[in-house]
């Protein structure tokens, strides 16, 4: 891709984004239902509707009252779209909706930045607006009290300092970006038939008499400990709730914590067996083994560990058992809650789970086999992830002018 660059370097002039836009605007948000609108129906736009450089459009709540329907808000194709409210690391976020569903209305917090087509390009702008300059731009404009809800106004966000580049050359770094999406998307796509075909190993996988949980576990699930956390550098982190996932434990949302005596009861081992207690339906219960992160680290409440008899059970194999389809389904349908987007498990629940359990040898074959096909997932994402990175270095090079746009 680098060596398709033509042209010499030169640095980037700024411009107030306001030179791009004929208008802003933004929705309302009326009353409406916490689940998506279905065919035929309206929805108006979650502020989580709006990401980095991608539309959202399942994120979206039905609006059920004809009177709160308003055309003149819907989202139409091609529409650049920016939240003006959000998270302080959200706020200002900017995508393009290039084939919206019809029947989707801005919300109060979302923005449609209605661009000049004759002196700017949707999708350059959107490029623009993610770029790590103007996003420190954003956040340092940002007003609020709390950083779990900022704003930024639409006279900040006209004054925001972008890139100076002509229309030609905007649409040339607009399909330079494509050219890695398209590389990136065949990557994914190969990813995501590789997660079908390791679902269908564990589910075939993982079978043989059932046991409960509880008769294999050498001691019954313990819950985490959740302290405040440090104000300073402590040496000892927390998960997050997040570092268990549809594929096991990815290390991400630590947190350092005061260090103590209590706390460090719960300090982990590398290969301790955690399990989610606590999240939504389709996420609780989820389990992974955790990997040394290089600092000592503690669990949290809305966490259990689970230690099974490794004369009966291996925690690599009761890992995979956790994530079949039929012990997911089983843990979902015991979760209980007064919202949707916060169930409970017990251990009670777990201990109760059947799970199927051959002869050691036979679990370590499932493992095997499994693994390697681990090994070929992470190859593949590492794979996106460099091109990924690629990408957003060669885009920040074009829109600085450290590179020079492509000829072609």
């Amino acid at each position: 891709m680098t060596s398709e660059l033509r042209g010499a370097s030169a640095a980037v002039g700024r411009t107030e984004l306001a030179k791009y836009l004929r208008g802003i605007e933004t929705g309302k948000s009326p009353a409406a239902e916490n689940t998506p609108a279905g065919e035929g129906e309206w929805g108006v736009l979650k502020v989580s509707a709006v990401q980095a450089g991608q539309f959202q459009s399942t994120e979206n709540k039905v609006v059920r009252d004809a009177a709160h329907i308003r055309a003149e808000f819907e989202v139409r194709p091609g529409d650049l779209l920016m939240t003006r409210a959000n998270t302080e690391a959200l706020v200002g976020l900017a995508c393009v909706a290039a084939s919206p569903p019809p029947r989707l209305m801005l919300s109060d917090k979302t923005l449609r930045l209605v661009v000049d087509d004759e002196v700017a390009d949707p999708s350059f702008i959107a490029l623009a607006l993610l770029r790590p300059e103007t996003r420190n731009q954003v956040r340092g404009l940002a007003t609020g009290t709390s950083a779990g809800m900022k704003n930024i106004s639409q006279v900040q966000i006209r004054k925001l300092a972008v890139p100076d580049v002509p229309l030609v050359g905007q649409r040339r770094i607009v399909a330079a970006h494509a050219a890695f999406e398209g590389r990136i998307a065949a990557l994914e796509s190969t990813l995501d038939k590789l997660r079908v075909v390791r679902r269908g190993l564990v589910d075939t996988g993982v079978a043989g008499p059932l046991r409960k949980l509880g008769d294999v576990l050498a001691e019954k699930p313990r819950n985490g400990h959740s302290p405040s956390e440090a104000n300073e550098w402590t040496g000892l982190l927390t998960l997050g709730l997040g570092c268990l996932t549809s594929e096991g434990f990815i290390p991400r949302q630590l947190k350092s914590i005061p260090d103590s005596p209590v706390a460090r009861r719960f300090r982990l081992s590398d290969g301790d067996l955690l399990m989610s207690r606590a999240n939504t339906r389709d996420l609780v219960g989820l389990a992974g083994r955790y990997r040394d992160v290089g600092q000592p680290c503690i669990y949290p409440d809305l966490m259990m560990r689970l230690r099974p008899d490794t004369d009966l059970c291996l925690p690599s194999y009761l890992e995979l058992a956790l994530g079949s389809g039929a012990v997911r389904r089983a843990v979902q349908a015991g979760a209980r809650g007064t919202s949707e987007s916060m169930v409970k498990i017990s251990a009670g629940i777990v201990e109760a789970l059947r799970i199927p359990l051959p002869d050691v040898e036979r679990q370590r074959d499932v493992v095997e086999v499994v693994g390697a096909l681990d090994k070929r997932l992470a190859k593949q994402q590492k794979a996106v992830a460099k091109l990924r990175t690629l990408q957003q270095g060669v885009v920040e090079d074009l829109l600085s002018g450290k590179v020079g746009v492509p000829a072609d």
